[in-house]
């Protein structure tokens, strides 16, 4: 299924990964943000990270958004991209 992933950069480096993860998630499911169900979320090394979506048209709502990223008070304006290589679960 073409168009379901999302390549996220801007992230706040000093988080573990999990955490990332974790507020990412929290982040793109929200309806508010154009969000909706996630398959997986993949934080890569340099403050970026791969989200697929269950549905291509809420991987296509995200890029039309602007998204802003908050942890603990400080705010991380978030690049999201299109991804052209899509995630296989037999891959995670």
């Amino acid at each position: 299924m073409a168009g379901r992933t999302v390549q996220v950069r801007g992230l706040p480096a000093e988080l573990p990964p999990d955490r990332v993860a974790d507020k990412l998630t929290i982040h793109f499911l929200r309806s508010r943000n154009g969000g909706g169900e996630i398959a997986d979320v993949q934080v890569l090394p340099g403050a970026c990270a791969l989200i697929t979506f269950e549905a291509p048209e809420v991987a296509q709502r995200i890029l039309k958004t602007e998204h802003v990223l908050s942890v603990g008070g400080r705010r991380y304006p978030l690049e999201v991209t299109a991804h052209g290589a899509e995630l296989s679960p037999d891959e995670v």
